[in-house]
Parts: C-alpha cells; sequence; structure tokens
C-alpha cells in the first residue's frame, strides 16, 4: 500500500509542475512537533494535512492544510464550508479507510479527487513549506503554489486561528 501512495504522490507532484523534494525521514519522528526538532525544520514552515468528518450520514470529508503553529478552525470556518451541521476530526481509522494513508503520513498528493482540499491562506506568502508525503517515512518540501494549481483547492483566509488563541 505503501508504495501505491509514494507512486501516486510523485505522479501527482510531477503533473503539477512544482519543484518538490521528498525527505525520508525516521517514521517515529513523523509527528509535526518531533520532526522539527529532529530535522531542523521551523514550525512555521511545517503544515499539517487534516481530514475532518461530518457527524451526520451521508457522511462528508474534506481534507485541511493549516501550518503547525496554528490551529484549525473545525467548528466554524470548516464547518461552514462543508455545510454540515456538526463535524469533527476525522479518527484515524475513518483517515485509513478514506486515504489509505496514517495520521502523521497525511498528504495532499494522493487524496481521493472528491475530497475538498482547503488550504490556510497564511501558507500562500511563504517560499516553501513541508507536508506529509503519504507515508510516516516521508515528508515533501515544496512551493506552496502548488496548491493553485491541485483541483477541488480553495484557499482560505481564516481557516486557522492562532495556536495559542
Amino acid at each position: 500500500m505503501t508504495e501505491d501512495i509514494d507512486a501516486r504522490v510523485r505522479a501527482s507532484l510531477d503533473g503539477l509542475g512544482v519543484a518538490y523534494e521528498v525527505m525520508r525521514i525516521d517514521p517515529d519522528f513523523a509527528d509535526t512537533a518531533q520532526f522539527c526538532e529532529k530535522y531542523g525544520v521551523p514550525l512555521d514552515r511545517s503544515a499539517n494535512t487534516i481530514v475532518v468528518a461530518s457527524k451526520k450520514e451521508p457522511k462528508l470529508y474534506c481534507a485541511c492544510v493549516v501550518l503547525a503553529t496554528t490551529r484549525l478552525d473545525v467548528n466554524h470556518a470548516v464547518k461552514r464550508l462543508m455545510g454540515a451541521s456538526r463535524v469533527s476530526f476525522a479518527t484515524a481509522d475513518e483517515t485509513k479507510a478514506l486515504t489509505g494513508m496514517m495520521i502523521g503520513g497525511v498528504t495532499v498528493f494522493a487524496l481521493p479527487p472528491d475530497v475538498p482540499l482547503y488550504v490556510d491562506d497564511r501558507l500562500m506568502p511563504l517560499d516553501w513549506v513541508i507536508l506529509g508525503g503519504g507515508s510516516r517515512s516521508t515528508k515533501i518540501r515544496t512551493s506552496p503554489e502548488v496548491f493553485r494549481r491541485m483541483l477541488n483547492t480553495t484557499i482560505v483566509p481564516g481557516l486557522a486561528t492562532a495556536a495559542n488563541a
């Protein structure tokens, strides 16, 4: 399964025409804070891809990308974007079933094509950002410009709030 995701990630990135680097990492350090500390990456250049699910059937899902220094505004911004009355973070099992990826490795580059992707606008001015690579043993370094080239993607002002808010 990991090889399939790796191939999908590379094919997606190659098709988007943005420079990128695949970083091989120790899977024990896949979680953002540990990754940043071990590999010397500033938290404000590391982004998390978070899957959100509606509470009611039929289940709706979306993926959101926010900087590690911020907190996803699930109860307001995401709920409004999804048009759902109640939403929450998808469980690890839901995320795995939907994406084929484990928490700590979820990437925007291998999501099912019908899953909406919302990206916090704070990422866009950066010259580079680190994203999950599809598994807990890879990360992707690329330009946020990649989001403007992806289908089903919306750049959203205020998708996240300051982490200490």
